[in-house]
């Protein structure tokens, strides 16, 4: 079964080497380049202190939302089915 990304729905080829963290959503590479820098935003803007518990719930909560697999509601979304892989667009 090949990986797909869930953040830009491209297939990932079974050479490609994933990071662990990326590898449980999965997140291609490039995607997951683009969210390490996108997690230093999110901390610099919400002054998050990664040695508290809680901010690094709310990071995580950005990582989820991110891979496209948690809505910014908090709700989780079924990666697997293809019309909720982008939790922005409505189905019609």
């Amino acid at each position: 079964m090949p990986r797909i990304c869930t953040k830009c729905k491209a297939e990932i080829p079974d050479s490609d080497q994933l990071e662990p963290q990326a590898e449980k959503y999965p997140v291609c590479n490039k995607c997951w380049e683009e969210w390490k820098e996108m997690r230093i935003m999110v901390m610099n803007e919400m002054h998050l202190d990664m040695s508290l518990a809680d901010h690094r719930k709310v990071l995580k909560k950005h990582e989820k939302i991110f891979a496209g697999i948690m809505t910014p509601e908090g709700d989780y979304v079924d990666y697997t089915n293809e019309d909720n892989r982008n939790p922005e667009e409505k189905p019609a």
